[in-house]
């Protein structure tokens, strides 16, 4: 980091916003991340030994990335560069990289190099990178919030040791603000600010788990509030709401975020939770998510999960697809919700996943199932010379609609792939299938 660098670092500390001047600068002062920092754990060992390999550090906003690599930034003694993946480019990682190799081989000199939002490198830059990574000419230190399975080449992930950091609990985020409060140098401790403890546990609670949240609307309350009589900045419940207003919805379409609300909006329609399905479709309505990918996903559910145990509800999905084609959003969400409602009520049942998989699995494995005779096209000249349908029995001619012959190639036996459950509809197709296999009763 150099001079010029530096002298912005401590002038933030001074002067810039709280979530600023409160940075830890040491281990001991980084709030929660004990699985990560705590005594003995691998990456403190690490900074603290000053041998730290490349590493990328990934968590929701707010969790401490940065603050990690400024702490790091102060106790390494290799030399500390910093970009940001929004305004570099391939040509700063070049100059970067050819003055580390300079400093590495004139003066033995590390490089650790920060690049903040690496998710957004491209495949050039983060191609540019990798050589450099690779030989140790640079130690990369990257943070992302987004899952980096996804968003960072294979080979530069292959060379580097992921640390994923943890929202910070509701305690870890009140002891932060009550250290902020309290301190004169950095913190707001020289404004005499008297927080009601409703007011606080309010901030903390609509942060969720992101220290910046919480000292951002700590102190827009604290330095809005005019001071009483007595010189007390008094933060009521009022002050507190007004201050942080409606929590920001943590959802990225290309992310993590994106993939867990989707997992937990499947899982609740089948696990026959309809309040939690519609506030996963909410959430996802309200991040501005393509209402065609949330009714693929429903329409796929109806299949997957629900099956023959309710055959309509394949219906109710198509009919809420066509919605969403034919009406968009925001009048498109009824439909949508009332498919989500109705499939998560529905009965469950995976019999015909089930059954195309053993299907599936069964076809790859054969080595000559060919149809039976009996089956075969018998509809064009000389076909029945052939043998083609020859015995094949008209199901409509007997009792039932029903009769007993082969179907299945001879390799595949009487093998049987669909085993429908008692569940909803599939129960009656059981019954049904059951007895109509059961000559000289009549139907009911």
């Amino acid at each position: 980091m150099n001079l010029f660098d530096y002298g912005q670092e401590q002038e933030k500390e001074k002067s810039g916003p709280l979530a600023a001047r409160m940075r830890p600068r040491t281990l001991d002062e980084v709030a929660g991340q004990s699985h990560l920092l705590g005594k003995g754990k691998l990456l403190r060992r690490s900074i603290e030994a000053d041998q730290l390999s490349s590493i990328i550090l990934y968590g929701p906003p707010g969790t401490g990335k940065t603050t990690l690599a400024k702490v790091i930034a102060g106790t390494t003694k290799a030399h500390f560069e910093q970009l940001n993946a929004v305004t570099s480019g391939v040509a700063d990682i070049r100059r970067l990289t050819q003055e580390a190799k300079e400093r590495l081989g004139m003066y033995g000199t590390r490089t650790l190099l920060f690049i903040d939002e690496i998710h957004r490198f491209n495949k050039s830059q983060q191609d540019a990178l990798l050589p450099y990574v690779e030989d140790g000419t640079i130690i990369l230190i990257g943070a992302t919030t987004e899952n980096p399975s996804f968003e960072v080449n294979s080979a530069l992930l292959s060379r580097s040791r992921i640390f994923q950091l943890q929202p910070l609990s509701e305690k870890e985020l009140t002891g932060l603000a009550e250290r902020a409060l309290a301190d004169e140098e950095r913190g707001l401790g020289l404004y005499g600010a008297k927080v009601d403890r409703e007011a606080l546990e309010h901030i903390v609670r609509i942060a969720g788990g992101d220290a910046r949240n919480v000292l951002n609307a700590l102190e827009l309350a604290v330095v809005t509030t005019p001071p009483d009589e007595d010189g007390t900045r008094h933060i009521t419940l009022e002050v507190a709401e007004e201050s942080i207003q409606q929590k920001v919805i943590r959802y990225d379409k290309g992310g993590d975020q994106h993939y867990d609300i989707v997992s937990a909006f499947i899982k609740s329609m089948r696990g026959s939770d309809p309040d939690a399905a519609l506030y996963y479709l909410a959430k996802m309505i309200h991040a501005g998510e393509d209402p065609r990918f949330i009714a693929r996903r429903v329409f796929i559910h109806a299949a997957e999960d629900v099956g023959m145990a309710d055959p309509r509800a394949l219906l109710v999905a198509s009919a809420a697809a066509q919605a969403v084609e034919h009406i968009g959003l925001p009048e498109a969400q009824i439909p949508l919700a009332e498919a989500v409602i109705y499939i998560a009520t529905a009965p469950k049942s995976n019999a015909v996943v089930q059954g195309i998989s053993e299907a599936m699995e069964a076809v790859k494995r054969e080595s000559r199932a060919e149809v039976p005779p009996h089956l075969r096209d018998a509809h064009f000249p000389g076909a029945k010379d052939q043998g083609r349908g020859q015995g094949y029995r008209y199901p409509h001619h007997y009792p039932r609609g029903w009769v007993d012959q082969q179907y299945l190639p001879d390799e595949h036996g009487d093998k049987s792939f669909y085993h429908p459950t008692d569940h909803g509809y599939e129960g009656k197709l059981k019954e049904y299938m059951a007895w109509v296999k059961q000559p000289g009763e009549k139907k009911p």
